[in-house]
């Protein structure tokens, strides 16, 4: 054990492991600077340990509940359907364990890279205090610090939460047994997922959401359908709902939403995350802080203080792991190949994992009229689409904005089956520029669901 007396000097320092860090830190190591990464509980990140990887793994679990109770449909007679949560459960832990430890040992094999298990804090702008997870202190020293810290699952100001047992995103994942009602307070993506995923595990499913619609980023018309969706999943969904108190009594969960009592055995608060930057001690640094403590970075991830960078969730960017790793590549290009990226320009592609799959790129439409553009919209029911007919999964929509006088795609919406990878194709078109005639003329593999692009973009709204 070190002395806390003493300082080790590094050439860098990263203060989390998100996947934004790990490759960052491979990257230092890789271009021979000694590198010291700071982890304070697991390798990997949000996305590995309570994210992307976890979810969408469980997210499986529910899309396989609800094709099987569909069998009819298809002329496939099953039996009767019960959901077992531990093996869920424990699917989804092995994948994420496989996950964690085989990034894990290739952090640990990596030359020049030193992985520490501890909690970090700064003590100046060039010093880092951790204190070791097995006990003790070491103080590191480094002339560039970069904060990979992330962000956790935020608690709302809301009357009583803190005296019942609520559960978070992260909680949620390890219940041993399907909840008999999941009260949902918040709409967002997190929320979204988990209701119609415990829905198709058998809950009873109410979401409780304060906004006028759900997915609030989105337009109206891909609210609304997203809305329906799920009410057709048997989900109780409440819009303009302001949640007031919450108590319990027994086994019930009472929440109290505008004046009406909502009884539930379980309640799952998703309304957004908070940054992880209050334990960092960034005013030992002269590190700024926005109000809702992300840390601002200019466009080359540069916070206030020179030599100290913010990558992924904590710089208040797109909460996303593409952008997380994007980021690290703006910092590799920058740092270490001294190149000029930045973020300026940088599309931001997501999917919500819902079913049928929300996959969004570029401007919705209030952003394209909020920017005064001149846009085209095309619009067609995903019920068009040949692969999903055959397939069963005509739910949802798709759309398309492209520039009226260039006829080069602004942004798309895709609510249907695999959403998401059909948005990627768009994305692709919009990447290399394609104007939308060079997809509407396309010969693409029949019946694969690329092909909706045909036909989309003969379905110009007039």
């Amino acid at each position: 054990m070190t002395s806390m007396s003493t300082t080790e000097q590094y050439q860098a320092i990263v203060i989390g492991s998100g996947q934004g860090g790990n490759p960052l830190c491979g990257a230092l190591a890789g271009a021979g600077l000694r590198t010291a990464l700071v982890e304070r509980k697991h390798v990997g990140g949000t996305c590995i340990n309570e994210g992307c990887t976890p979810t969408k793994t469980m997210v499986a679990s529910g899309r396989v509940a609800y094709l099987a109770r569909r069998g009819a449909d298809y002329g496939v007679q099953t039996g009767t359907l019960s959901v077992d949560l531990e093996k869920v459960r424990q699917r989804k832990q092995a994948i994420v364990d496989s996950f964690r430890g085989g990034g894990q040992a290739r952090l640990e094999k990596t030359a020049n890279l030193e992985l520490i298990f501890g909690e970090a804090r700064f003590t100046s702008a060039r010093t880092v205090q951790v204190r070791l997870n097995g006990g003790g202190e070491r103080t590191l020293t480094a002339d560039r610090i970069f904060i990979n810290a992330g962000a956790r699952p935020a608690v709302p100001p809301l009357a009583g939460l803190r005296d019942v047992p609520y559960l978070d995103s992260t909680s949620i994942m390890e219940l041993a047994a399907v909840p008999e009602h999941l009260l949902v307070l918040g709409g967002g993506y997190v929320g979204l997922e988990f209701g119609q995923m415990f829905r198709r595990f058998g809950s009873r499913v109410t979401i409780v959401h304060s906004g006028l619609q759900l997915l609030s980023r989105e337009d109206s018309d891909v609210a609304e359908q997203v809305t329906g969706i799920l009410r057709e999943d048997g989900i109780e969904v409440l819009l303009a709902a302001k949640a007031e108190r919450v108590t319990q009594s027994g086994n019930q969960i009472r929440l109290s939403v505008d004046g009406r009592e909502i009884a539930g055995s379980h309640l799952l608060v998703s309304t957004g995350r908070t940054p992880n930057s209050d334990s960092l001690n960034l005013a030992a640094a002269g590190v700024s802080t926005g109000s809702r403590g992300f840390i601002p970075v200019n466009a080359k991830l540069e916070t206030n203080v020179e030599g100290i960078y913010a990558l992924g969730d904590i710089n208040g960017g797109p909460a996303f792991t593409h952008i997380s790793y994007d980021d690290f590549r703006i910092l590799r290009t920058n740092l270490i190949e001294k190149g000029n990226a930045g973020t300026e320009g940088r599309l931001v592609p997501y999917t919500v994992y819902i079913d049928p799959q929300l996959g969004r790129i570029g401007l919705s439409e209030n952003e394209a009229r909020a920017q005064g553009r001149k846009f085209r919209v095309a619009r067609m029911p995903m019920s068009y689409v040949a692969r999903a007919l055959e397939t069963g999964e005509t739910r949802g929509f798709m759309k398309a904005l492209v520039d009226a006088g260039t006829e080069q795609i602004l942004g798309a919406a895709v609510l249907g089956v695999e959403g998401g990878e059909i948005m990627s194709m768009l994305q692709l078109a919009m990447m290399g520029k394609l104007p939308y005639p060079r997809l509407r003329d396309g010969v693409f593999a029949h019946p694969a669901l690329a092909e909706s692009l045909n036909n989309l973009f003969t379905h110009f709204e007039a």
